[in-house]
C-alpha cells in the first residue's frame, strides 16, 4: 500500500493489492480526482479514515450497447410516471445518495462530507455530472418530487458511475436506462461501475480485467 504526499502523483495500478487497494492520503482536489479517474483509480473510504485509493481488478462495466431492459421496465417507461433531466440538480442528488448505506465487496461505505463538497466542485467544473428521476403528482407536471438519481464523471468518451439513489420502485434503474442510452448516441465506449453488484448485472454490466479497462482508458 503506497502512502501518497501531496505531491500530485499515484503508483503504477498494479500495485493494488487483491482487494483493489492501491494508496492511502493525498486529498480531494479537482486535480487529484481527474488525475485518478483518468488512470482507473476511484477513492472510497468511511468518515474517520484517511482517503483510502482503489483500483479493482476485475472492472465492472457496462458497454451502452449491451444494455438489457427487462420486459418490466420497458412497461415502467412506457406508464410515463417519470420524468427524467440530465444535469439539472446535481446537488440534491448527491446529498440523497449520501444516505444511502451502500454495502459492496470493498466494504461498507458512506459519502462523507468533504466527497460530497469535492464532487460538488467537479460538477462546478463541469467534470462530475448528474442524472435526476421525477415522478410527477398532476396531469400537467408543474408538481414533481425527486424520487431517484445517479452521479458520476465525465471523461468524455468513459462515464464513471459514483453512487446511484432510489425512494421509489425502479427509479435508479430508470435513471441508469436513459443515461447509458443518452451515452451510447453520444459514442461513449463504456460506464464505469468500479464494483460488481446484481443491480447493474441484471441491466448488462459485466466484469473485464483491469488491463482492458486500462486499455479503454488510453484509446
Amino acid at each position: 500500500m503506497y502512502l501518497l504526499s501531496k505531491e500530485l502523483i499515484f503508483p503504477p495500478v498494479h500495485l493494488a493489492n487483491e482487494g483493489g487497494l492501491l494508496a492511502v492520503g493525498g486529498d480531494l482536489s479537482v486535480e487529484r480526482l481527474l488525475l485518478a479517474y483518468k488512470s482507473g483509480i476511484f477513492p472510497w473510504y468511511n468518515q474517520g479514515e484517511p482517503i483510502i485509493w482503489y483500483s479493482p481488478n476485475p472492472r465492472m462495466v457496462l458497454f451502452p450497447h449491451k444494455l438489457k431492459i427487462s420486459k418490466s421496465m420497458k412497461q415502467v417507461i412506457r406508464k410515463g410516471d417519470f420524468t427524467v433531466t440530465f444535469n439539472q440538480n446535481f446537488e440534491e442528488v448527491i446529498s440523497n445518495c449520501k444516505h444511502i448505506f451502500r454495502a459492496t465487496d470493498l466494504g461498507q461505505t458512506w459519502i462523507t462530507n468533504e466527497m460530497q463538497q469535492a464532487y460538488i466542485n467537479l460538477h462546478k467544473q463541469g467534470i462530475a455530472k448528474s442524472v435526476e428521476v421525477w415522478r410527477h403528482f398532476d396531469s400537467a407536471q408543474y408538481d414533481k418530487e425527486l424520487v431517484g438519481g445517479l452521479y458520476g464523471i465525465d471523461l468524455g468518451t468513459i462515464f464513471c458511475g459514483e453512487s446511484m439513489f432510489s425512494k421509489v420502485s425502479n427509479a435508479s434503474k430508470l435513471a441508469f436506462i436513459y443515461l447509458t442510452q443518452k451515452l451510447e448516441k453520444e459514442s461513449y465506449k463504456l460506464i464505469d461501475c468500479q464494483v460488481y453488484n446484481n443491480h447493474l448485472a441484471s441491466l448488462g454490466a459485466e466484469e473485464i480485467s483491469r488491463d482492458e479497462f486500462l486499455s479503454y482508458l488510453e484509446k
